[in-house]
């Protein structure tokens, strides 16, 4: 195999058949340029190059490398040059909406390392309120969505799960279940439940705010809230509490309110949802970077 400096030094050596030239047209020096071909001579066991203090001429083993390597080299320089027109084909401004803060964090980071890769491409990012739900996609406010699952909606589609966040319980810290160190889905039926507003889709409230447990005890329903400052605020001032994930205790600690696990709950999944008729070279550029994103902040932790 040969490296990358191994395989233009001699391809550029052949060309020119002069060290000097050879060394500028690559930006190294004129003894990188002999060090490098001389070790490929020693691998091969033969020279590639006749010289004399004044030419360079290949030999014949060295006009056979040429040759073979020639045509491989110009197709992967045209793979390369067709792969950067087609990063800087894609352009536009992509509207991105997110719903928790580590949610936009991962956001800002893949929109970093998109505007990278297409400079010709803007991505806006800001926070969808908890009583939108999924209005600003229907609406065509936003181009792309990163929400908690489940999403089944005409018109939609939705993108693999990204990552999960374990199940919590927020809960006045004076309140009886602050003291335990988990808590149960049947629980939920002793305290008025914070309820979103808006037009967050039933199915969608269902998973996140149950009506009953699931032996089929009514869970009182509490004050409304249409965001999640004032989920904080109604669980701080013992007006109810709120399922949520854990994520919150890292973002939102307060010190009127205790996050207690849930220890029979699934976690809550977290995916992209964008309007199908929106489909684009720019949206699946996108999403394609928010995946290898995720991947690369997941094995980091």
């Amino acid at each position: 195999m040969l490296e990358r400096i191994e395989l233009e030094a001699f391809l550029t050596l052949a060309e020119e058949l002069h060290f000097g030239r050879t060394a500028e047209r690559l930006g190294v020096t004129t003894g990188r340029v002999s060090q490098t071909v001389k070790k490929l001579e020693r691998r091969f066991g033969t020279p590639l190059f006749t010289r004399t203090s004044r030419t360079v001429r290949l030999t014949a083993v060295g006009t056979l490398l040429r040759d073979d390597l020639l045509p491989a080299h110009r197709q992967i320089l045209a793979a390369l040059e067709r792969a950067t027109a087609a990063g800087r084909s894609v352009k536009g401004t992509l509207r991105l909406g997110f719903a928790t803060p580590w949610g936009g964090e991962l956001m800002a980071r893949a929109a970093d390392a998109f505007a990278a890769d297409h400079p010709s491409a803007e991505v806006r990012i800001q926070e969808v309120q908890l009583d939108s739900g999924l209005r600003p996609l229907h609406e065509g406010e936003l181009d792309l969505h990163l929400t908690a699952f489940p999403v089944r909606e005409p018109g939609l589609t939705t993108g693999p799960v990204l990552y999960r966040e374990p199940r919590v319980l927020l809960v006045p810290a004076d309140h009886p279940l602050a003291r335990r160190g988990s808590v149960g889905l049947e629980d939920l039926a002793g305290v008025p439940m914070v309820t979103p507003t808006g037009s967050a889709p039933r199915y969608w409230l269902d998973a996140h705010y149950p009506r009953r447990t699931p032996s089929g005890r009514a869970i009182a329903k509490g004050p409304a809230a249409a965001s999640w400052q004032e989920v904080l605020s109604h669980v701080g001032a013992g007006r109810g509490v709120s399922p949520g994930a854990a994520g919150g205790a890292r973002y939102h600690p307060r010190p009127g309110i205790t996050y207690v696990p849930f220890h029979d709950a699934p976690p809550i999944e977290y995916g992209l949802t964008w309007p199908s008729a929106a489909d684009n070279a720019l949206l699946r550029a996108f999403v394609t970077t928010v995946l290898e994103t995720a991947q690369q902040t997941a094995q980091a932790h």
